[in-house]
């Protein structure tokens, strides 16, 4: 029996993403204004993300370290960025955009009364920039649903 149930508790520390040049993607993210304190031959790069760190890491490694066998097609995961504004939406789209994003969806209203975009990472990592009236922003850019 496990001593507390608490140790699995419902938060996230770290994500991690599987990319083909470890190199390009940090100047991706870099370019999208993330900060590392990863040295220039580090195999792993770390982002602080509020409370949360995102994670670079050869695909391949990533595959063989999780013990699953990578096909090469979309793992099923999306990411968010839910941020204050509507024109923030569309501020951070263009920022996504010259740094080398696709732009799958343009800013628009969604079915669900908010306002997104879609952009796609140097690998194919989907990444939706999102307004929620429904939900609350923390003073440091965390989510409260309410």
């Amino acid at each position: 029996m496990f001593a507390s149930i608490e140790l699995v508790k419902p938060q996230i520390s770290v994500i991690t993403l599987g990319v083909h040049d470890l190199e390009r993607s940090r100047g991706f993210y870099e370019a999208l204004g993330w900060t590392t304190d990863a040295g220039p031959d580090a195999d792993v790069i770390f982002f602080q993300s509020g409370e949360m760190v995102l994670a670079l890491w050869d695909r391949t490694r990533l595959a063989e370290d999780s013990c699953v066998d990578d096909d090469g097609g979309w793992g099923g995961v999306t990411l968010a960025l839910n941020l204050p504004e509507p024109s923030d939406v569309d501020i951070a789209t263009e920022i996504a955009r010259a740094a080398g994003a696709t732009i799958a969806r343009e800013p628009a209203e969604t079915f669900w009364g908010g306002y997104s975009a879609i952009f796609i990472d140097p690998d194919g990592h989907p990444w939706e920039l999102a307004y929620n009236p429904h939900w609350e922003l923390t003073e440091d850019g965390g989510v409260s649903l309410g």
